[in-house]
């Protein structure tokens, strides 16, 4: 079976051309799923059936693992016993009919407007590294991007005299996103800080030049960018413990407030689904319910 788990992954990524963490994801499943069957004595995909799959993930489900992660699992699965459904290895899909649980809903962490403008108007470090976090902060409040799509940008990659910027997506699918004004005058301020010759400035030699940069001039790691967002939510005195992407969240739900359309937020945040972009709508109504509930006499019945 490893084998075939091997072949999927070139599959994976040369035909479905999909990202690199989503293929360790699939092949990380994968290789559970052989461990779990080694242990039944199978190892060949020839030999699984429906029964074999449901026993996988009864012993997930005893093993306390989440619901989204047992979905994916299932996905997994399907995906893999389907590629080798059109190689002819296998006669059927034998998890196919195989029932994913439903994921448990729940509403995206975000910052309402007050504390967004509250952590943009904290007092930064001076210098360098203080206008990079600035910018960075700014930047992904003015576009919702994802983390890793701001890692991966590039000085080429910003069109300032247009307010524009190209980010490489899921799937290396590419899409161009306008930039806020004062995203592009803080992204200027810190590129101009910024000493020439710095890690990958000189794209003759180097090639494409990271935009964002850490001390040592390589680029910067979205764990890095995690540290950035802790260290200013603290000092903002925003009693909040977010992630970078909440800041994704952020930008969608004021978008969504603001009385934005709801597919041109999905093409702002490269959403393939308008399903994946509607949860910002469950968020804007919970909202408003909240403040029906705080506001109107007859909301509680009394």
């Amino acid at each position: 079976m490893t084998g075939a788990i091997k072949e999927f992954g070139i599959y994976l990524e040369v035909e479905r051309n999909l990202s690199y963490h989503t293929r360790r994801s699939y092949l990380a499943d994968l290789g559970q799923f052989r461990v779990f069957l080694l242990a039944q004595g199978v190892d060949s995909p020839c030999d699984v059936d429906q029964g074999a799959i449901r026993s996988f993930l009864a012993s997930l489900y005893r093993g306390k693992s989440k619901k989204a992660t047992i979905s994916r699992k299932v996905a997994s699965l399907r995906a893999f016993f389907t590629f080798l459904l059109r190689k002819g290895v296998v006669r059927y899909n034998p998890a196919q009919m195989v029932q994913a649980p439903k994921g448990d809903k729940y509403l995206p962490s975000f910052l309402n407007i007050d504390e967004m403008f509250s952590l943009l108007k904290v007092e930064f470090e001076s210098g360098e590294y203080g206008l990079r976090d600035r910018a960075i902060i700014e930047f992904l409040y003015s576009t919702g991007v994802r983390v890793s799509e701001l890692t991966g940008l590039n000085v080429e990659d910003v069109d300032f005299s247009h307010a524009l910027a190209k980010v490489r997506g899921k799937g290396k699918k590419e899409r161009i996103i306008p930039v806020g004004i004062p995203a592009v005058s803080a992204l200027k301020e810190y590129l101009h800080a910024r000493p020439r010759g710095t890690g990958a400035d000189t794209s003759e030699i180097h090639g494409p030049s990271a935009l964002f940069l850490n001390k040592a001039g390589s680029r910067l790691t979205p764990r890095s960018i995690r540290r950035i967002i802790d260290k200013y939510m603290a000092r903002g005195g925003i009693g909040k413990k977010i992630s970078p992407h909440a800041l994704r969240h952020t930008f969608a739900t004021h978008l969504m407030d603001a009385g934005a359309d709801l597919r041109a937020i999905q093409e702002l945040l490269g959403h393939e689904s308008l399903s994946t972009t509607q949860k910002y709508t469950s968020v804007s109504v919970a909202r408003l319910m909240e403040v029906y509930d705080k506001s109107h006499p007859r909301a509680r019945g009394e």
